[in-house]
């Protein structure tokens, strides 16, 4: 069926596209479907089951019938994938091996490039679809071009997408979706990222969906809110080592020093008390000799760095160039922080970058350059 729709600012669309929206069961992913079938779309709500620990209490469970509901409310054909195998052997077995050499990754960079934007995006394409779609805080732009404008052109007539940043400043998740390439971006559709947080909730409530109060998920991609020192003492053996000062002073005991991220005050023992009672930052690790370094100041350590070293890049358009200015973020809604990439080698997916005032770098983190709002790629900081 084609269907005529009235868009923002007069734009008249013809379409009868076929959409797999991916529901979360939450509030953002079952506004993007009401939205994409409101436009016109021939759309399919796609709960994605994933792996997740037969000890650890998950709300997958809860979150699929969410799914589903959503799904019978809309009145869009519902379907099940199983990915848990692979969630199982890219994002879980990666996360405990980057943790036990003293790293700490970023479960939800490796989620969308092999779970949505891999997995998901295959089976839907094999399956018919025209495009997928998520609930992510993240804009595709076009040159000359309208969000919704592309489906009518060829994919080989398409200027180059761009990865732009949600409009949402506070719940931008381009952050995240670094590794996408144009192939994934040319199927794929952001409904929400032009919408802030409120207003995405005041369309659930418009819509009457059953998720508009349901709270956001918090934690590992797709499971929930996860303990991580308890996920990772079922993997990886803890032993109780020392914290040690900047001066290399024992002041202190911790469980493990694969447990800690660069940046952290939690989570460790001080015996040493001192005058000053203002809390202790992560600011050093050293997994052969299972020690922690700790600071008053969490800037200052071994960690704080201005040239950067990053591997397993990836680019979402053209390679960034060498000797120009952009902004890196090294962590989510970090401000951004100016930089010059010094040097990139393509063959080896390697880029060194220098941002102007040093900061606390933290191995296996992602990260991302942007050219102002356009997010142009990154990669793992070694």
């Amino acid at each position: 069926m084609e269907r005529t729709l009235q868009k923002k600012k007069g734009e008249k669309i013809n379409k009868s596209l076929s959409v797999f929206v991916g529901l979360s069961g939450g509030v953002d992913s079952s506004v993007s479907a009401a939205l994409l079938k409101d436009a016109g779309y021939d759309v399919t709500g796609v709960f994605i089951r994933v792996w997740s620990p037969p000890w650890m209490v998950c709300t997958q469970h809860d979150d699929e019938k969410s799914a589903r509901e959503v799904a019978e409310y809309l009145r869009i054909p519902f379907r099940v994938l199983d990915l848990s195998e692979t969630y199982k052997r890219e994002i879980v077995d990666d996360m405990i091996d980057v943790y036990a050499k003293g790293k700490t990754p970023n479960p939800d960079a490796l989620c969308n490039k092999y779970i949505k934007f891999d997995g998901f995006l295959s089976w839907a394409i094999a399956e018919g679809a025209d495009f997928i779609a998520t609930g992510h805080y993240a804009r595709i732009a076009f040159a000359r071009q309208s969000f919704f404008m592309r489906a009518f052109r060829p994919a080989g007539e398409m200027p180059a997408p761009r990865l732009l940043r949600g409009r949402d400043a506070n719940k931008d998740q381009s952050y995240f979706l670094w590794t996408l390439g144009r192939d994934a971006l040319l199927r794929t559709l952001f409904p929400i990222g032009g919408y802030t947080k409120p207003e995405v909730r005041a369309i659930a409530k418009t819509y009457g969906l059953p998720t508009a109060g349901r709270k956001d998920s918090q934690g590992l991609c797709f499971v929930g809110h996860v303990d991580m020192k308890e996920f990772l003492s079922h993997y990886i053996e803890s032993k109780r080592g020392d914290v040690l000062d900047n001066s290399g002073h024992v002041i202190g005991q911790h469980d493990g020093a694969h447990l800690f991220t660069i940046g952290q005050r939690h989570g460790f023992h001080i015996t040493a008390k001192t005058p000053d009672d203002s809390p202790y930052y992560v600011v050093g690790k050293d997994i052969s000799t299972n020690t922690i370094t700790v600071a008053h100041e969490p800037e200052k350590g071994v960690w704080e760095v201005a040239d950067i070293t990053i591997e397993k890049t990836s680019w979402v358009g053209d390679v960034p160039r060498v000797g120009t200015h952009y902004s890196a973020q090294i962590r989510y809604r970090q401000k951004p922080i100016t930089c010059i990439v010094t040097a990139i080698d393509t063959e080896h997916h390697t880029a060194h970058i220098h941002v102007k005032k040093p900061i606390l770098s933290v191995p296996g983190q992602s990260l991302v350059l942007y050219n102002k709002d356009v997010c142009l790629g990154g990669g793992v900081v070694v």
